[in-house]
């Protein structure tokens, strides 16, 4: 063997010596990779108002989904890896809304319970479409946010178009008003739900005789009552939130106007009472159904409230089966991928404290009922006759 055959077996010898040591070091990184991924938690990002004045609904989002979380980490988690629950506060604001979905993207966020409010869960969910993420919101009925052919998103709640209808029935059914008023928040949400009770109403029959608009924050409504006492109105529909609702509802007590009041969810909590007082008793509602209530849940509804958490109000019982749905659909899956994970949502159902659970291809569910109730003073609530 001359020299240069002898160096080039030499040079190939070492040149595979070096790819096979290579070889053994990716596979000893891609093991720790996998170990790493093994030991390392599964997060769910939590999107909704920690600040502003509606706080106490992204409250309720994050005890509900909080709760399911924990108690799934306590029975060993998910593909043997733990839940994390990570908050974000869009304070129910479009333009901070799309911040948080950015921040969760950066973050590496695979999944998201939330956002709390129509108006910027909508945003939201664009930019989790986009990324890849996978978002249940267990409060968001505006039906824009699943009309729009996203596989990435879904919902625990029904939608305005259904509660919208399910009220002025209600209203042309049961309260038979000689003089109707819906009043609305010029938000996606309030005026979006007040369109559809409008809708139903006058199909009814009904005389809507003032529809309009207040601002979101407004504070003083003695215009507004003026005009409502002079169109003779006996039944008021408010599409929006508490805030607004509560003081409308109060300043037409202390004006003179002895009309009955109804609204949707968002106004469906005991803050309404804080603000509107004994003007609140007799209020209707459209809330979904009191989980809290059924017996099945009697062992659930306690471990809220060693807590010294309220487990009834609309959206926390929802929003445990929102972070209940994302945990089982991993599971289904096998993986954290969410296109699979998608998919196991819409191809399976979902045993919850709310009910059997199965989605339709919009990401809405097959099923869903708002029941109408009547609210009392002291912040409670029961059924309307």
């Amino acid at each position: 063997m001359n020299k240069t055959v002898r160096n080039c077996l030499l040079t190939i010898g070492t040149a595979a010596l070096a790819l096979g040591i290579a070889a053994c070091s990716k596979e000893e990184d891609k093991s720790t990779i996998k170990q790493e991924e093994n030991k390392s938690t599964i997060k769910i990002g939590l999107g909704g108002p920690v600040t502003g004045p509606l706080a106490e609904y992204g409250e309720q989002v994050f005890n509900g989904a909080r709760m399911a979380i924990d108690q799934i980490n306590a029975k060993g988690g998910v593909l043997g890896r733990q839940l994390e629950a990570v908050v974000y506060d869009d304070a129910c604001d479009p333009k901070q809304a799309v911040a948080v979905a950015n921040k969760a993207v950066g973050d590496k966020i695979a999944f998201v319970v939330g956002h709390t409010c129509s108006s910027s869960t909508q945003p939201a969910s664009d930019i989790y479409e986009d990324e890849g993420i996978l978002m249940v919101t267990s409060s968001a009925t505006a039906p824009e946010i699943t009309a729009r052919g996203h596989k990435l998103i879904f919902r625990t709640i029904g939608l305005d178009n259904m509660q919208g209808p399910a009220a002025g029935r209600y209203i042309a059914d049961k309260a038979k008003p000689k003089n109707l008023a819906v009043i609305h928040d010029k938000q996606q949400y309030g005026e979006g739900i007040a369109s559809e009770v409008k809708r139903t109403a006058e199909e009814a029959g009904l005389n809507v005789v003032v529809f309009e608009g207040v601002n979101a924050g407004d504070r003083d409504f003695a215009s507004l009552i003026t005009r409502l006492r002079q169109a003779d109105v006996d039944f008021v529909y408010f599409g929006g939130y508490h805030p607004e609702m509560g003081l409308l509802m109060r300043q037409s007590r202390e004006r003179g106007l002895e009309a009955r009041f109804m609204g949707p969810e968002g106004a469906g909590n005991t803050e309404i009472t804080a603000i509107a007082g004994a003007a609140s008793e007799g209020m209707l509602v459209t809330l979904p159904k009191s989980s809290d209530q059924d017996p099945a849940n009697a062992e659930l509804v306690a471990a809220f409230k060693e807590r010294n958490q309220d487990p009834s109000g609309p959206f926390v019982l929802l929003s445990y089966a929102a972070a209940q749905v994302i945990a089982e659909g991993i599971a289904k899956a096998g993986t954290t991928d969410t296109t699979k994970v998608a998919e196991a949502l819409r191809s399976n159902s979902f045993t919850t404290p709310v009910g059997v659970l199965e989605f339709a291809e919009s990401g809405d569910l097959k099923d869903f009922e708002f029941e109408i109730y009547e609210w009392h003073q002291d912040g409670s609530k029961t059924l309307a006759p």
